[in-house]
């Protein structure tokens, strides 16, 4: 407290409030000039810690010329609430210190401003850092830079975006070599990894701040005296259990993992809500202005619950929420944790959470979330490095600021973390790629974006290439979106015209493009009729309507984290670890080791058995769908090569099932077919590679880097490309390059990204390596309880359409009676 300026001390005073140890410890490193890392629970006044230097350096005398502090969030809501939530004390404390944001919403003449008068505090997010460095003025706006914040740290660095920020952060310490750097993170999993990120390559990791640790989290799983699905991901068993859970408490936050997980809950619960509770709906495909009402209702304590997805995982104070709901297995320990976090937000009360699982296997899942968060047991993911394709764009944006030396920025790439192993030959690549396109496309003009000058500089090939780069920045690759809009019904002459209204909000064109005039949909929380496409979007009126269709969104759900899914293979091998699951569950569990057997936590059991006209083979590595599906490609090429002749497989979070002509088990006990030869790690080199050569799945991996890369603009002045087009372009780079270049960077970067997300190699890598002598097989004359659930999603409708659950529940009991009948 002796360090504070009085005006700060007085302000904690004046509310009976002391600075908390972390505080201070920030405090303390911030005046000595050193970064730090500081982990510490949601309610733990992390904003205040980061920015508790910043405000005693402007509290006295400190040079008013060029911004003293940037503050970075992976959210543009978050910027901007961070921005409100940070201007009230400021004031209060009577400091004479100006703060702006600057987000993509960002109006142009407030730019200028940022210009030509920079604030003392910049609120901003990675891509408009990004933006900055590129700026010829950059060295003037950051030459009194002094700190930067970085806040969640831990949700920016494993994405292609905290490899952008990173790159850009190496660049802002050319202008201001003595910036030191916070990062603030409520939940870390390898606290070293983050300190040696925060860090220039070669230096020391920086600091490590703990904050005391909150109150315990009041955890529980429903118990519901409705019978759980056997698969699925509606929910919609327990919509009364939630809607009486949101009865009882002031605000309830309801997390869903997908979009249209949040439509179909939110509509479900208006059906049940015989209170007309105040409930809404908030998720990223919604209007700007809808999410922001949303908001400020949350904030204002005048709402009874909000149905959302990942778009409030992460924020200050969401009003008075005093109950999350987490609907659907959360997939991860820390996800979890970051959303019970949104309850109570005060460090000394426990928040209270309610896991509603959505099917049997998750019940699992939901209980091993459980222990993890009783333990505060971590699993975020490790950053994200090496990515070429962004790389090509920071080399771009390198080159819009002004010319430079290829030395001098090799040099500057190297200290940053993501790159800090990069080899000069590599790099050498990706600028020859940037320059030229690379030796396949050379020949063409359209790729060559920089010059050498005889002085040995780079520079731009052309001055308007210094728009495309500042229109087409950024490492997000969304679908192509269609604006949705009320329309206003006339008639003419007879016929019913549609002209559009305000704006509800965004779908993906494929959505869209499937849709006739007079079908239903289910978006913003309304059903909606389809009334036709005009040359601004999408127009829809409001329409009641049975079973409409639910819109489905390429972007991906959550995988199951490897640390979720040990714990899951645990609990299911040990019966002693079963007395929390509803009683169902266990009956389930224990059918099973009556009908089959339950595998030891190291092992994969395989199952085969005949049904019907087929025969099904059902493997449970639980490595996520991802890992699943990759290996359900490989198996079935093996499969047909060895003569089993297979029609198909269908992967889950948790199996994989495989059917076919031919007598899988039979094959197995006779020889002809080898479980370790066909699980064999030797199924990622020839087969991987001939079974990739054949899908579109890298051509559209291929398609994002170009995105990213430059190679393709998707935006250019007055005018958007659409999919369509930059499909059909990047398809036939694709095969031109295979053909002439296979070792251009621009393939190479997508096979890493092909290899660490769409078939997630890595992970199924170390399944087989796992398993190696742990395959255990039962040839079985029906189907098992266990397999029941992967055999539901056989023929099953996508989450797009209307999959009718009172069917499928017939169907889940018909598998379960022949799974338990006797011989």
């Amino acid at each position: 407290m002796a360090n504070l300026h009085h005006r700060i001390a007085d302000w904690f005073s004046s509310r009976g409030w002391a600075p908390r140890p972390h505080q201070l410890a920030m405090l303390e490193q911030g005046l000595a000039g050193n970064s730090a890392l500081l982990i510490s629970p949601t309610g733990g006044g992390k904003t205040l810690a980061g920015f508790l230097t910043t405000l005693q350096e402007l509290a006295g005398p400190h040079d008013t010329d060029g911004i003293h502090t940037l503050y970075i969030s992976p959210l543009k809501a978050l910027a901007v609430d961070i921005a409100r939530n940070l201007e009230a004390p400021v004031k209060e404390m009577g400091l004479p210190v100006s703060i702006e944001t600057r987000t993509g919403d960002t109006p142009q003449s407030r730019r200028a401003r940022i210009r030509s008068r920079p604030p003392d505090i910049l609120i901003t997010t990675p891509e408009q850092v990004s933006l900055m460095v590129a700026d010829p003025a950059a060295a003037h706006l950051l030459r009194n830079l002094r700190t930067i914040i970085i806040d969640e740290l831990h949700a920016i660095v494993t994405s292609k975006r905290g490899v952008l920020l990173s790159l850009a952060l190496s660049r802002v310490r050319s202008h201001a070599p003595g910036v030191r750097v916070f990062g603030l993170s409520a939940t870390v999993a390898d606290p070293d990894a983050l300190r040696a990120w925060l860090a220039p390559t070669g230096a020391p990791p920086v600091a490590l701040i703990t904050g005391a640790p909150g109150a315990s989290p009041d955890l529980h799983i429903l118990q519901s005296e409705e019978r759980v699905p056997w698969s699925g991901h509606s929910s919609r068993y327990a919509v009364k259990d939630i809607y009486e859970a949101v009865k009882r408490h002031r605000m309830s936050l309801i997390f869903v993992n997908t979009r249209s997980q949040a439509e179909l809950l939110f509509r479900e619960l208006w059906e049940v809500n015989d209170d007309t509770l105040p409930i809404a709906l908030h998720h990223g495909s919604l209007d700007v202005g809808q999410r922001c009402k949303v908001e400020a209702a949350m904030a204002a304590n005048t709402l009874k619950a909000v149905v959302a997805t990942s778009t409030l995982d992460l924020g200050i104070d969401w009003g008075d929420v005093d109950l999350v709901v987490q609907v659907g297995a959360p997939k991860g320990s820390s996800r979890m944790l970051q959303r019970i976090g949104r309850a109570n937000h005060r460090l000394d009360e426990a928040s209270k959470a309610l896991l509603v699982p959505s099917n049997r296997f998750e019940v699992l899942e939901c209980e091993a979330a459980v222990e993890a968060v009783r333990e505060n047991a971590q699993d975020t993911e490790y950053p994200m490095v090496l990515k070429l394709d962004v790389l090509a764009q920071h080399i771009m944006g390198r080159a819009v600021a002004g010319p430079f030396a290829a030395d001098h920025l090799y040099a500057e790439v190297k200290g940053a973390f993501t790159f800090r192993n990069l080899p000069r030959e590599l790099f050498d690549q990706t600028l020859d790629y940037v320059a030229t396109g690379g030796y396949a496309l050379k020949s063409y003009e359209r790729y060559a974006k920089l010059r050498r000058e005889p002085n040995g500089l780079w520079r731009l090939s052309h001055p308007r290439l210094a728009q495309q780069y500042r229109l087409n920045i950024g490492t997000i690759v969304e679908e192509e979106m269609i604006k949705v809009r009320i329309a206003r019904i006339r008639t003419v002459m007879g016929k019913r015209v549609a002209t559009g209204g305000f704006v509800l909000g965004e779908l993906e064109e494929w959505f869209i493009a499937q849709l006739s005039v007079g079908d239903t949909y289910l978006f913003a929380g309304q059903v909606l009729r389809h009334e036709g496409i005009d040359e601004f979007g999408a127009l829809a009126t409001r329409a009641p309507g049975r079973d409409p269709k639910v819109p489905s969104y390429q972007g991906g759900k959550f995988p199951l984290s490897t640390f979720l899914a040990s714990r899951v293979r645990r609990i299911l091998s040990d019966p002693s670890r079963w007395g929390g699951l509803p009683s169902q569950v266990r009956d389930w569990l224990s059918t099973q080791r009556w009908a089959s057997v339950l595998p030891s936590e190291s092992q994969m059991l395989v199952e085969t058995f005949p049904r019907a006209d087929k025969f099904y083979m059902v493997c449970y590595p639980f490595e996520g769908r991802l890992a699943q599906q990759t290996l359900g490609m490989l198996l079935t090429r093996r499969l047909e090569r060895w003569g089993a002749r297979p029609l198909g497989f269908v992967a889950s979070e948790y199996a994989l099932v495989v059917w076919g002509v031919r007598d899988m088990g039979a094959m197995i006990a006779g020889g002809r077919l080898s479980l370790a030869r066909l699980f064999d790690e030797d199924m990622l080199g020839d087969d991987l590679e001939a079974w990739l050569a054949e899908s579109n799945l890298m051509k559209r991996t291929f398609r994002n880097v170009a995105i990213i890369a430059g190679l393709i603009e998707r935006r250019l002045p007055g005018k958007e490309k659409t999919t369509r087009q930059m499909t059909v372009n990047t398809d036939l780079i694709y095969d031109a390059l295979r053909s002439h270049q296979p070792d251009h960077v621009l393939l190479r970067a997508a096979w890493d990204d092909a290899a660490e997300g769409l078939i997630d190699i890595h992970r199924l890598g170390a399944l087989l390596k796992r398993i190696k002598n742990q395959i255990l097989h039962r040839d079985l004359e029906r189907v098992s309880p266990l397999a029941v659930p992967v055999l539901l999603e056989i023929g099953r409708e996508s989450i797009q359409g209307s999959a009718d659950d009172a069917l499928l529940a017939e169907a889940a009991e018909q598998l379960m009676d022949e799974a338990q009948r006797l011989v």
